[in-house]
């Protein structure tokens, strides 16, 4: 049985993983040394880990499906409004009839919140 698929992220500076992802997402740091953090929020988990070479070659879109996304939204553009995504920063519905938003950080690194 498969329980969750956790993404590994890389950065640069670690400090641009935190700021995207506890500062202005809400997440918790599970674990953190000089190299890798492990963050979680409401059961989604992901490793940030700093390596320049990797992060050079790799600045992935990740999608956290939701059933609260209103509430996301109101959360994260009150908070931190400089993240949301310049091409979906509103909540609006895609031709796949699922509700989205986006944020984006300094690095690229792009998040996308989906309600089906």
């Amino acid at each position: 049985m498969m329980n969750r698929l956790i993404p590994k992220i890389f950065y640069a500076k670690m400090a641009d993983g935190i700021d995207l992802f506890v500062n202005g997402l809400g997440f918790k740091i599970l674990y953190q040394d000089d190299a890798l953090a492990v963050i979680e929020r409401d059961g989604a988990k992901a490793y940030l880990v700093q390596d320049a070479e990797f992060a050079a070659k790799d600045r992935p879109e990740i999608t956290i499906e939701t059933d609260s996304i209103d509430d996301l939204f109101a959360e994260i553009s009150a908070k931190r409004a400089d993240l949301l995504h310049p091409n979906s920063n509103v909540v609006a519905e895609k031709p796949w009839g699922a509700r989205e938003f986006a944020v984006l950080d300094a690095t690229q690194v792009c998040v996308i919140f989906r309600q089906w």
